[in-house]
């Protein structure tokens, strides 16, 4: 974060939010296997940004602004988004577009290597909502082992994204955590 976005509004994005605005501030979010989608459109300065944990809803019923799941899966989330850009007359290839998160936390960490991590269906989601919507991906920070920090600037729509190295507990230490 630099310093002139240390004086802007800072917001915590948790994991299952969205966050619509018209306003210059900064959104904080950690990112492991969920994936964080920034959409923003310089011209109308709207931005927005969710926290998506998993691909798609189960339930079986077509995504909806209203439903108060939708922010937790990502294509619910990114089409509640979309619809509220087109709500201010936006055209989606307009925007410009961020993907970031995704990382195979799980089988990393036990050491398992899983054919189709929630991570990677998550980033396979949200492109796939992008372009079906007609939005344009500019900048992406997909995959890997490594957790995210990033930073959204709703003013600018520069994102800054921080690596972050995994901590593992190891066993017969006392709950000490391990070596970085």
């Amino acid at each position: 974060m630099t310093v002139d976005e240390a004086e802007l509004p800072t917001v915590y994005l948790l994991s299952g939010e969205i966050h619509f605005t018209d306003r210059p501030g900064v959104v904080m979010t950690v990112l492991g296997s969920c994936v964080s989608v920034t959409l923003f459109h310089r011209r109308r300065g709207l931005s927005a940004i969710c926290h998506g944990m998993l691909p798609h809803c189960r339930s079986g019923q077509t995504c909806s602004r209203t439903c108060a799941e939708a922010a937790k899966y990502v294509d619910c989330s990114l089409l509640a988004i979309t619809s509220r850009f087109q709500e201010y007359g936006v055209v989606l290839s307009e925007l410009e577009t961020g993907v970031y998160g995704g990382a195979d936390m799980f089988g990393s960490l036990a050491g398992i290597k899983t054919s189709v991590s929630v991570g990677k269906q998550n980033i396979e989601m949200a492109l796939r909502i992008l372009e079906r919507e007609g939005a344009l991906v500019h900048t992406m920070d997909v995959g890997g082992t490594e957790g995210r920090k990033m930073y959204f600037n709703t003013g600018t729509g520069e994102v800054t994204v921080v690596r972050l190295q995994p901590r593992v507990l190891l066993a017969g230490n006392n709950g000490k955590r391990g070596p970085k």
